[in-house]
């Protein structure tokens, strides 16, 4: 079965014609994929007892023409910071690296039981801090559509998995836009639905505040469908809304959303100011044209507390890591450092960390540390709350006058292994458009709107008010299907 651009309905309809079996598929999707992986480094490692055992109950349910669930046979990757029952899980850390988990996070087993096949976990930045998929203790991602640069961060392995035919489907995590921004680096679909809308539980913490799960796939459909698996109230996890879940499959079908009459989309002038590469500029004012050839009343807003969102977020995703990441210490979790036999309690912690943790990680826990240290709460943490209560309000006022909001996702498109690794801050600048979305906790989506000069994708962000998730989708999928060059 050809994999290149394989979908979700693609899969379903090779079941039921009797093109292939899930088994067929399932073997097949794990050969190329373990085979491209030399190439990229988009997996950890691969799951194929787990991934067979499960394409048959697939099989069995084809052969006995039983009604087969939404994601029957679907290959499916999962970032490594969402824990998988009997399969490795380590945070692309160190730290981590014997932990094999004795359950599956909510998100996974909803999936699961809607008939997607697990293949394998995919790399990441160390426990999700990054931007590049560079921190990885385990080698660095490569983006498939250009080996020598990024494939974003830090769900990279994720999004490459999916833009490389690795899998058909994915799961990241985005507390910054680390599933938007690796989705625009390489040219696929990825989406954040609003905070609590997935459950958290199973997810290894790096911000709890901020940190969502989140689908990447081909196409607004097929991210579409696994949000609608997984979304919903989850009692395992007290942050998970107890909002009902729309039919976003069923929106999607209506008559009405194949254009864009009478939406409102607010374009917001922060967001295209200086720092942006001209040509992802370009490209996002082209596709903002194109949705007013859809219908769409376009129309200017104000997000006027923007510039302050990159200090307010890594202040506050900084002290949760400092406080998440505090259990890791060879004692509680974690892998113990072999000099700790002859060491004190401290010096056993000190060397445990000291060697479990990659410098991006001890990097945060410092400066999460300081900014929650006393004297200096007030002074940063206290007042970072306050500006994200601000930058929370710009989006509920901008919502009172717009259906969604359309920015760029990162400010260039996917730079080079290395070329950032030096310098912190400007790694941090490439989450500049899409961290006000996680401070606000609204959904956002990425969708690719073209290519530069050199080939390299870029990606278009939508964003909508808590819980507007349909309106979201209907935007993209009307562009991905009628806008889109």
């Amino acid at each position: 079965m050809e994999l290149k651009g394989l979908t979700i309905a693609r899969v379903r309809g090779a079941l039921e014609s009797g093109e292939t079996t899930a088994a067929a598929l399932a073997g097949q999707v794990l050969a190329y994929a373990q085979q491209e992986n030399r190439r990229n480094n988009a997996f950890l490692v691969f799951s194929p007892e787990r991934a067979m055992a499960q394409a048959q109950r697939i099989d069995e349910m084809v052969k006995r023409r039983q009604p087969l669930p939404p994601l029957a046979g679907v290959p499916l990757a999962v970032k490594d910071v969402i824990v998988t029952r009997g399969l490795r899980t380590t945070c692309a850390s160190r730290i981590l690296a014997n932990y094999v988990p004795p359950y599956d996070a909510t998100a996974v087993r909803r999936l699961e039981e809607a008939g997607a096949v697990i293949v394998g976990k995919t790399n990441c930045d160390e426990f999700a801090m990054g931007s590049s998929s560079e921190n990885s203790a385990y080698a660095p991602v490569r983006n498939p559509r250009d080996l020598e640069r990024v494939p974003g961060g830090s769900s990279g392995g994720s999004a490459a998995a999916v833009a490389a035919d690795m899998c058909v489907v994915a799961l990241g995590s985005d507390t910054g836009g680390s599933i938007r921004q690796p989705a625009s680096f390489c040219g696929v679909v990825g989406l954040m639905g609003t905070y609590g809308r997935v459950s958290r539980y199973g997810l290894v913490a790096f911000a709890s505040s901020l940190d969502h799960i989140g689908p990447f796939g081909k196409t607004v459909r097929d991210a579409a469908a696994l949000l609608e698996v997984m979304a919903g109230r989850d009692p395992s996890d007290s942050t998970s809304a107890a909002v009902p879940v729309p039919p976003y499959l069923a929106e999607l079908d209506r008559p009405e959303a194949r254009d864009l009459r009478g939406f409102r989309v607010g374009v917001p002038r922060e967001y295209f100011a200086a720092g942006l590469d001209p040509e992802v500029g370009d490209r996002v004012h082209s596709s903002i044209e194109r949705l007013r050839g859809l219908g769409a009343d376009i129309r200017d807003i104000r997000l006027p507390h923007t510039d302050y969102a990159i200090a307010c977020y890594y202040i506050i995703c900084m002290a949760e890591a400092s406080s998440n990441l505090a259990r890791y210490d060879g004692v509680r979790y974690g892998v113990r450092s072999p000099r700790c036999r002859n060491l004190s309690l401290v010096e056993c912690y000190r060397a445990t960390r000291g060697e479990g943790f990659g410098p991006e990680v001890k990097r945060r826990i410092m400066l999460g540390t300081y900014v929650l240290s006393a004297g200096y709460y007030d002074a940063y943490y206290r007042k970072a709350q306050k500006v994200r209560a601000l930058v929370a309000r710009d989006f509920s006022e901008a919502f009172r006058d717009v259906d969604v909001i359309v920015t760029p996702v990162a400010p260039t498109p996917a730079f080079r292994l290395g070329e950032k690794t030096e310098d912190p801050l400007r790694m941090y600048l490439s989450d500049i458009y899409t961290i006000t979305a996680s401070l606000a906790g609204i959904p956002g989506i990425s969708v690719p709107c073209g290519a530069n000069g050199a080939g390299l994708p870029i990606g278009m962000q939508i964003l909508a008010r808590h819980f507007n998730e349909p309106a979201m989708l209907r935007a993209a999928q009307a562009f991905e299907l009628f806008g889109a060059q």
